[in-house]
């Protein structure tokens, strides 16, 4: 049995329900967010609770629980699933809207399903994508809206590539649920300044790679992307994932970079802490 918190109670997952004048089903109206558990510990939960509530508030979706008060909600979903390696969403609507238009008391639900991580062999072989234009609405904002994302799925498996990422006016953003960083020819880390969902994983990522590479989040050009010789994604369920050809222009020697492959391992080393120790080292 699995069980599933919504508004002010567990229920079993399979029982678990919010009704259907709700804006998240009239209009799309919703935020959410979603991190990981390791050996049961949430990863970087404080992160994650910032931006779920910062989401929210950014689409006036008022939520009857604090972030102290969800924080310990998700402590115990995690001690009621038992789920070393997992993910958990956490979920708030647009409620209840009287004209089905204008958004009131959220419903707020947390989910929590077992996680499989990309394997070496993924990391080895990296991933392959396509470029489309395409801007989100509110960028900051961690939305239920994929609408894009969803529809680019068709022409993704007729190409056979893997994932999309974004640009507007020749400029890169992210894909629909990663962020992306390039190493430049001179050996400086980049990643996009604007029109991005500040991801949890790049943020932890710019913490520590000052001291392996400098680092600099700028505008970067379509044209930079493809002549850069070390790309990857980064995301809470991809970890660090190389991009090896980017709309059938080879990345590099068509593998994982130097950099990227020392930036993950440094991040594996992060996580493995919190696994030894019991003790989040973020």
């Amino acid at each position: 049995m699995r069980w599933t918190f919504v508004n002010n109670n567990f229920t079993e997952a399979e029982n678990a329900f919010i009704q259907t004048n709700d804006l998240a089903l009239q209009r799309g109206y919703a935020v959410f967010d979603y991190f990981r558990t390791l050996n049961h510990q949430p990863l970087f939960l404080d992160d994650y609770l910032d931006r779920f509530f910062n989401s929210a508030r950014e689409l006036f979706i008022t939520l009857n629980h604090t972030p102290q008060e969800v924080k310990a909600i998700i402590l115990q979903l995690i001690q009621k699933n038992n789920i070393p390696q997992s993910g958990i969403r956490m979920i708030a609507t647009g409620g209840y809207s009287p004209d089905s238009y204008t958004p009131v008391q959220g419903n707020f639900i947390l989910q929590q399903q077992p996680l499989q991580l990309p394997d070496a062999v993924k990391f080895e072989d990296g991933i392959r994508i396509m470029t489309h234009p395409y801007q989100r609405d509110l960028p900051a904002v961690k939305s239920i809206n994929y609408l894009m994302g969803i529809w680019l799925q068709k022409q993704l498996k007729e190409k056979g590539l893997d994932d999309v990422l974004y640009f507007q006016h020749n400029i890169i953003s992210e894909f629909p649920r990663a962020n992306i960083f390039i190493v430049t020819p001179d050996g400086r880390l980049a990643t996009p300044a604007h029109n991005i969902l500040a991801g949890i994983t790049r943020k932890k990522i710019l913490e520590f790679a000052g001291d392996i590479l400098p680092t600099e989040v700028r505008d970067i050009s379509v044209t930079e992307l493809k002549q850069a010789p070390e790309v990857f994604m980064t995301s809470t369920t991809k970890r660090i994932l190389p991009v090896t050809e980017i709309d059938g222009v080879r990345i590099g020697n068509g593998k994982a970079g130097a950099f990227t492959r020392q930036l993950y391992t440094q991040f594996l080393q992060q996580l493995e802490a919190v696994t030894v120790s019991g003790h989040n080292p973020f």
